[in-house]
């Protein structure tokens, strides 16, 4: 069993679940398990998870070895738009998770799927990330490559990140864009408010990049063509609520909405070349039903904020 040890030379008045969960970037939720298991003493006693942390403190964690898991085929229906030997291009239902996770469970994800689809998918993700190169919120739609063998997961990574990748989403956001374009440079990181977001206002932050072109305009809302330069977590969501133009139902960086039940945020283009041929690839998949609907809304005049 690991042990994790903390010396505590700042009186932070923080409660221990809450520093835990950041100082080993884990869930709130798994910290509170572990102290409700025992595993979490300072200076030797055992506390509780409302303990506010102080100077002087040593924290002890000891983390369980983490329990066999069997990540099984599963057949879900995919949306392949391209497959050879290297790759798999699919587009993903919003509502789907990438890859297994303890917060979301070991079932139903797109790995899941692929499993049950091909039998070889690069192995440098690990064994819950099989193939997986990059990532799409759940409640995400839109486009994704997955690696079949390491050397193409290796070329993929590369042009991730000397961005060779080109990444188009639309989105659907709240209040009327004034400018006809732009671009958002603002670094973000982990909240240091809520580990569950990240933010503009965070002690780790890396460069984040977002250009935005207004397509469209309604009367509280504005449709936006989002290219992504970089590829931070939640990128997309964090620099247009930075701006004060959320994304319509995205209930953790804005509010929930009622004419759409996740955030209306779609890849609906990806451009890659191919790890092997070296060919320049482009994909494009239509807007999804959900936000048809909610466009349909909107031009109707039945929206209002």
């Amino acid at each position: 069993m690991e042990v994790k040890v903390f010396n505590v030379k700042d009186d932070i008045n923080e409660r221990i679940d809450i520093y835990i969960s950041k100082q080993l970037n884990i869930s709130r939720s798994l910290v509170q398990k572990y102290i409700k298991e025992g595993n979490v003493s300072v200076c030797n006693k055992a506390v509780k998870s409302a303990y506010r942390v102080k100077r002087g403190d040593e924290i002890k964690v000891k983390i369980p070895p983490p329990r066999e898991i069997n990540i099984l085929p599963e057949k879900i229906s995919l949306d392949i738009l391209y497959e050879d030997s290297d790759i798999i291009v699919v587009n993903k239902p919003a509502g789907m998770v990438v890859h297994p996770a303890g917060s979301y469970g070991y079932s139903g994800t797109l790995v899941n799927a692929l499993l049950y689809h091909c039998k070889n998918l690069s192995g440098i993700g690990g064994f819950l990330r099989p193939g997986i190169v990059h990532r799409l919120d759940k409640g995400t739609s839109g486009l994704l490559v997955v690696a079949k063998n390491d050397k193409a997961h290796q070329e993929l990574s590369k042009q991730f990140k000397e961005r060779k990748v080109l990444k188009k989403y639309l989105a659907l956001v709240h209040g009327t864009f004034k400018e006809e374009s732009g671009e958002i440079k603002v670094p973000i990181g982990r909240s240091i408010k809520n580990i569950k977001k990240m933010g503009v206002l965070s002690k780790k932050k890396r460069e984040a990049v977002t250009i935005f072109k207004v397509l469209e305009r309604f009367k509280n809302a504005t449709l936006l063509e989002v290219t992504t330069k970089t590829g931070r977590t939640h990128q997309v969501r964090v620099h247009l609520s930075f701006l004060n133009h959320p994304i319509i139902g995205d209930s953790l960086y804005g509010r929930k909405d009622k004419i759409i039940n996740r955030q209306a945020l779609h890849c609906f283009k990806l451009g890659i070349f191919h790890p092997t041929t070296k060919e320049y690839l482009e994909f494009e998949s239509e807007i999804p039903d959900d936000i048809k609907y909610a466009i349909s809304m909107l031009k109707e005049g039945k929206y209002e904020k």
